[in-house]
């Protein structure tokens, strides 16, 4: 379907119907923009339980805060992470090499960086969706979609069939609807694999701590709330089908064994292969429009990056602020609003999956002189502007 087919306006006097694939920090996000702006919204998500207790922690930087609050649930976030604005970097063995003060990318009225468990974010967002009054079908995924010079008419797995004006595929970083629409860009790894762990925080942990060197690339930890952290390693990536998932925490134990600091503290936590959690790092961009006619993309299904800025919820998030901003605007509802919501969020998108993927590089190459510090505050002083 080319991507110049026009969309008509939204009915006058009617109410548009937008249909939301995939129920992430994006997806989750536009339907409640929506829904607060009075468009009917029907958000569809393959797994029956919502990833209500899929992952481990999350980094939100001041951007994404942002965006949390306009969506209404800043109090919420507030209450249930850990809120800081330095970074530490040390050496293997712990020694603190320096600290660094954040840069607040969200604005002075909202933390620099807070951290908290996956699955709360995602229940908060979850209750937002509900409220809304959006319709909700789990379990659930888009089987065919058909446009037409109307609408798409869509034929959903659980046998209902629906008709939409616009459909937001919200379906993440190996989206069946980018390649049922035909995208063909499709994601790559970069090199790195990160290990995984929610773990109960130390005392001494009050933010961010990385460690560069020893058998890992990088290991480091995030408090996510006064009780508990997430703690990380980066290595090479592997075949994950040569690693029993059996093995997973005898793997990170191993791993995190050879650092010091409040690692040994950490390491003792990492008995349940259940709880670690191994992934690759990959890199999308789609690149020309993120839309073909009526169904348009975004978060990671448009673009992904491995989380060495920890901005990947963020640029997500924003995705879902910017094409809400341009529905409810009152505009036509046509090819050029989609190409003007593609145009402001591809500079800055793009910006941030290349320095992510850059600081990975650097390491896998062993650059010891990259300017990692200048790259990270170019990039992140943009990000303090509005998308």
């Amino acid at each position: 379907m080319a991507d110049s087919l026009t969309l008509p306006q939204p009915p006058a006097g009617g109410t548009p119907i937008v249909l939301v694939i995939g129920g992430g920090a994006s997806g989750n996000a536009v339907t409640i923009l929506l829904r607060r702006a009075g468009i009917a919204v029907d958000l569809i998500e393959a797994k029956p339980d919502w990833n209500a207790t899929t992952g481990s922690g999350i980094t939100l930087q001041g951007n994404a805060l942002r965006v949390l609050r306009e969506l209404g649930v800043w109090e919420q976030v507030e209450a249930s992470g850990y809120p800081f604005g330095s970074l530490g970097v040390t050496t293997p063995d712990g020694t603190v090499l320096f600290v660094a003060e954040d840069i607040q990318t969200g604005g002075d009225d909202l933390p620099a960086t807070l951290g908290m468990q996956r699955p709360q974010l995602q229940q908060i967002l979850i209750d937002a969706v509900r409220a809304s009054g959006a319709g909700v079908r789990l379990g659930t995924t888009a089987e065919a979609l058909e446009q037409d010079a109307d609408g798409v008419s869509v034929r959903f797995s659980d046998g209902n069939e629906g008709r939409y004006d616009l459909v937001i595929a919200a379906d993440g970083l190996n989206s069946a609807t980018r390649a049922a629409i035909g995208i063909t860009d499709k994601p790559e790894p970069t090199g790195m694999a990160i290990w995984r762990i929610a773990a109960p925080r130390p005392e001494s942990v009050t933010r961010t701590d990385l460690a560069y060197g020893g058998p890992a690339y990088i290991a480091g930890y995030c408090p996510t709330s006064e009780n508990t952290i997430y703690a990380y390693v980066v290595e090479g990536c592997r075949d994950r089908a040569s690693i029993d998932p059996a093995t997973y925490a005898d793997e990170m134990r191993r791993l995190a064994g050879a650092y010091g600091g409040v690692w040994p503290e950490i390491t003792e936590h990492i008995t349940d292969p259940k709880k670690v959690n191994y992934t690759w790092f990959d890199r999308l961009l789609v690149e020309g429009s993120w839309h073909r006619g009526r169904v348009v993309l975004i978060g990671d299904a448009a673009h992904c990056c491995p989380p060495t800025m920890a901005q990947g919820a963020a640029m997500s998030l924003e995705d879902a602020s910017v094409l809400a901003e341009l529905l409810t605007s009152g505009r036509d509802w046509d090819d050029e609003l989609l190409q003007a919501y593609h145009g402001r969020r591809i500079p800055r998108v793009r910006t941030v999956v290349e320095a992510s993927v850059q600081i990975g590089q650097w390491q896998l190459d062993g650059v010891r002189d990259a300017d990692m510090a200048g790259l990270i505050g170019r990039t992140m002083n943009l990000l303090k502007e509005r998308p």
